[in-house]
């Protein structure tokens, strides 16, 4: 049986508004970004150095002072040997970058000056790391009488009942008697 060709030109065409017409009621494609955006993992890297860590360091501190009040430099260098720096970046989703830069100066092996960004105190920084907050009241963590009392009683431990074994009044020696 022919087909006609209005209808050859008719199903092409249906099947061209039908899908026109889908795309108009589609958000627009920076509303999907806004609303679709794939995880991505919190990126700590560096040393974390408080208020009360900076405050701590004094001029004229031996190296390994420093190194005990800061921890291991993330910078060093070679060309550099009286330099030290400690870099520490933040990245979370959905929150501002953290970047925060402090550096030291040494003659020889004592602590010459330092200088470093604005420091959150210890407090501050802590504060930052909470994550979302969860909604509505978390349930107590504790059983009712009610719950504890479908439950049978506990047996005493078997091993209460024994005397405990009294230890040995003298030790052998750790190492053998010297010749």
């Amino acid at each position: 049986m022919p087909v006609s060709p209005c209808l050859r030109l008719a199903l092409p065409l249906t099947l061209l508004l039908a899908g026109l017409s889908a795309c108009s009621s589609a958000p627009a494609p920076q509303s999907w970004l806004e609303t679709i955006s794939p995880y991505r993992i919190d990126r700590v890297q560096g040393n974390v150095i408080t208020r009360e860590q900076y405050e701590a360091l004094k001029s004229g501190m031996p190296r390994a002072v420093v190194k005990d009040i800061l921890g291991t430099p993330l910078l060093t260098s070679v060309f550099h040997a009286d330099r030290w720096d400690y870099v520490f970046t933040f990245r979370r989703q959905g929150a501002a970058p953290q970047e925060r830069r402090v550096t030291l100066y040494f003659k020889g092996d004592v602590l010459d000056h330092f200088e470093a960004d604005a420091l959150p105190s210890e407090a501050e920084f802590v504060a930052t790391l909470k994550s979302v907050p969860t909604e509505g009241k978390l349930p107590a963590m504790e059983a009712s009488k009610e719950s504890l009392q479908k439950f049978p009683p506990a047996a005493a431990p078997a091993a209460a009942e024994q005397s405990p074994a009294k230890a040995p009044a003298n030790y052998p020696p750790l190492e053998p008697a010297s010749r």
